[in-house]
């Protein structure tokens, strides 16, 4: 074989070998893409979520509060009563 064809096969190689380099960055760099893309999602989601799970605590302390003014109230009602019954000592 004569040295240009040599040289020919020699860059068509080359030429191949960097075009599958190419192709195997750029779906890595997609693939990439997509996982930036999928966890900005999960972010968004999990934000979503604390911020519920924060309102359903400050609810819930909220409820306490008011049960335990109601508890309470009935304490001292209960107390009064026991005040007022002449048959309690």
């Amino acid at each position: 074989m004569s040295t240009v064809v040599w040289i020919v096969i020699v860059i068509v190689a080359v030429l191949v070998i960097a075009a599958v380099a190419w192709w195997l960055m750029r779906g890595r760099a997609q693939r990439d893409e997509q996982r930036r893309s999928d966890a900005s999602v999960m972010r968004d989601r999990a934000r979503v979520r604390e911020e519920k799970a924060q309102q359903s605590e400050n609810l819930a302390r909220e409820q306490q509060q008011v049960a335990e003014r109601e508890r309470q109230a009935a304490q001292a009602a209960a107390s009064r009563a026991d005040e007022l019954d002449p048959d309690v000592d």
